[in-house]
């Protein structure tokens, strides 16, 4: 596995910390894998280290609750040394949040792992609230991609990455049908799994109706209006709080982001719709028929998760009524982005650009496309995706 160093840099000045350490994401996206490559680089440095991993069935049965915790950690803690202790999907303890509260207060470092939503929930922070530091793992953007799958000897094009996304499981399979199989059985683990069963979710059918229109609607301007007029029109009725509610538990269980809108009139964010984006745009794909996937909605949400591991602030950009995709933010500049699959077609190719026309000149504009042939004019740059998707920040 490669080395996730864009993740692990931002953890390493904490190792020494009395704040719990706390890598959240999305189900198989890797945070073990990261709390390992951690414990592995501690180790290298002459530190003492334990890792106790909960979905092993050896510390399953022999830790059911948090006073088992805590002296199983006792009695390995070494004299005179700080202990790094590594806790991987610790939610499975009973009562794991006073463990780590008291655990905090030894001579030791500790690092914990969940999937779940509730790693992140209120009540997670009422119960750790100034105690934690928080670092969320995402799947593989392609430049990582590439990397594993140059490391495992296997080819995975941008093409591949356009349906069947980042995470690094996939990239293990050459079968396009045992990877199909593989997603919709991690899709269904954290439907049923992470939010159905957790939630108590009693309506079954409206919420996995709400959960594929929405993650088949990825990059698209939200309103829960909208989303209670299309459930209507199935026969689904549902008031716009309950969507609300579902939406919410989808957000902290990592399945969906959300984008706001920032208007130039108002000044400030919009509250009332946004944009979402998949985790993941192999949420979308998986829920086309006869492999007619959205190509285009895909591209769009993969620039989103790219820019968002650049490092880049996104809002969904307004003026006088035009929309660009991206207003990116980073260390003082600005970028506005335009995102489309093609822009070969003239007519394409003027809509466009005339969006660029009547917007804030002093911010460096951008188109991002599929296409091969450079489109820049004196104005607006043009990147294709095969170039944006090497890039480490949009000035190269």
């Amino acid at each position: 596995m490669i080395i996730r160093e864009q993740y692990i840099r931002q953890i390493r000045p904490f190792y020494d910390s009395d704040l719990i350490k706390v890598i959240t994401g999305i189900r198989r996206c890797g945070k073990s894998i990261i709390l390992s490559q951690i414990a592995n680089e501690l180790k290298l440095l002459g530190k003492q280290t334990l890792t106790i991993n909960f979905e092993m069935i050896e510390y399953a049965d022999a830790i059911p609750d948090t006073q088992t915790l805590v002296n199983y950690i006792h009695q390995r803690m070494p004299e005179n040394q700080k202990l790094y202790v590594f806790l991987d999907e610790i939610q499975l303890v009973k009562d794991w949040n006073i463990a780590c509260r008291s655990l905090r207060l030894e001579n030791l470092s500790l690092f914990i792992t969940g999937s779940n939503s509730k790693l992140l929930s209120k009540e997670f922070t009422k119960e750790l609230s100034g105690r934690y530091v928080s670092f969320c793992i995402r799947p593989f953007v392609y430049k990582e991609i590439a990397e594993y799958a140059e490391q495992l000897g296997k080819t995975y094009s941008i093409g591949d990455y356009l349906v069947y996304g980042g995470f690094p499981k996939v990239i293990e399979f050459s079968d396009k049908e045992a990877i199909t199989d593989y997603l919709n059985d991690l899709n269904q683990t954290i439907i049923i799994n992470d939010i159905m069963n957790r939630y108590h979710i009693r309506k079954a059918e409206l919420f996995k109706r709400l959960v594929n229109y929405i993650l088949i609607s990825n990059a698209r301007i939200f309103s829960a209006n909208s989303v209670q007029h299309y459930l209507s029109s199935e026969k689904l009725e549902c008031s716009v709080n309950t969507i609300l509610k579902y939406l919410a538990y989808l957000e902290e269980a990592y399945i969906i982001r959300h984008l706001p809108q920032y208007s130039t009139r108002a000044k400030r964010e919009l509250t009332f719709y946004a944009k979402l984006y998949d985790e993941d745009v192999s949420f979308n794909s998986i829920r086309q028929r006869n492999k007619r996937f959205d190509l285009t909605h895909n591209l769009e949400n993969i620039v989103y998760n790219e820019l968002f591991f650049m490092g880049y602030e996104l809002s969904v950009f307004t003026q006088n009524g035009q929309e660009i995709d991206f207003m990116a933010s980073k260390d003082g500049k600005e970028y506005l982005i335009q995102v489309a699959y093609s822009i070969v077609e003239e007519k394409t190719y003027q809509r466009e650009f005339a969006l660029f026309n009547v917007l804030d000149q002093s911010k460096k504009k951008i188109i991002i496309t599929n296409d091969d042939f450079d489109f820049s004019t004196s104005t607006v740059q043009h990147i294709s995706l095969t170039n944006f998707l090497k890039m480490h920040s949009l000035e190269g």
